[in-house]
């Protein structure tokens, strides 16, 4: 990711492939973060097993995004419990060739999916006790990113307050807005829509085996 213009719509310093790596052992291992690589789709059936090296090969790999989780302090809106916890969103596709192509929205929506459905672990691995909860999702963006905040508002999220020193604007949306969001998609599903099709399998090879 050494494009300019890429580097400032993301926020983000030019690192070499290995050092990406090491990004995604070292927050792997962190328990207020989560990291996944945005790949192209395998072609074969997904329900086989992931072979680390292959279908997440450079050659296949599109970006990355992630979940960073804080205390609720950062101008909640005001009908939320102060003392909660938020997950801000960081999503990136490297190439301008892989733009306006559906990954960053597909990226998205597939961390909605995985945050709804393993919710409790997150929040027992956070370590925040059995009162623990999350108050919402958030997401900072270039202002002048326009791609982005479609992306997300397409999603529910609302600007809360104004532009800030780095020129960036923020947007939430509310914890129980994501369940309704996700809960909805699946009840389509039901109905012979196969839009969104998720599914968590075996990831193999890697530093740890895991489901992914």
């Amino acid at each position: 990711m050494k494009d300019p213009a890429i580097q400032e719509a993301t926020a983000s310093e030019p690192l070499t492939l290995q050092e990406e790596y090491e990004n995604q052992r070292s927050w792997r291992a962190s328990c207020d973060k989560l990291t996944f690589i945005v790949c192209e789709a395998p072609a074969h059936d997904a329900s086989a097993i992931i072979q680390a090296g292959v279908a997440d090969s450079e050659e296949h790999m599109r970006g990355d995004i992630n979940m960073f989780i804080y205390g609720d302090e950062f101008g909640a809106p005001e009908d939320e419990t102060a003392g909660q916890l938020r997950g801000e969103i960081d999503v990136m596709v490297a190439e301008k060739d892989h733009w306006r192509k559906g990954y960053g929205r597909a990226a998205v929506e597939t961390l909605l999916i995985y945050v709804r459905r393993n919710m409790e672990g997150i929040l027992k691995e956070y370590g925040g006790g059995e009162e623990a909860k999350m108050a919402g999702l958030m997401v900072k963006i270039k202002e002048g990113n326009a791609g982005s905040r479609a992306l997300f508002g397409g999603l529910g999220f609302r600007q809360t307050g104004e532009v800030n020193y780095f020129g960036e604007v923020m947007m939430v949306i509310a914890w129980r807005d994501v369940e309704e969001l996700v809960d909805g998609w699946f009840r389509t599903e039901e109905t012979g829509d196969e839009r969104r099709a998720y599914e968590e399998i075996r990831y193999e090879g890697g530093d740890e085996d895991e489901d992914t």
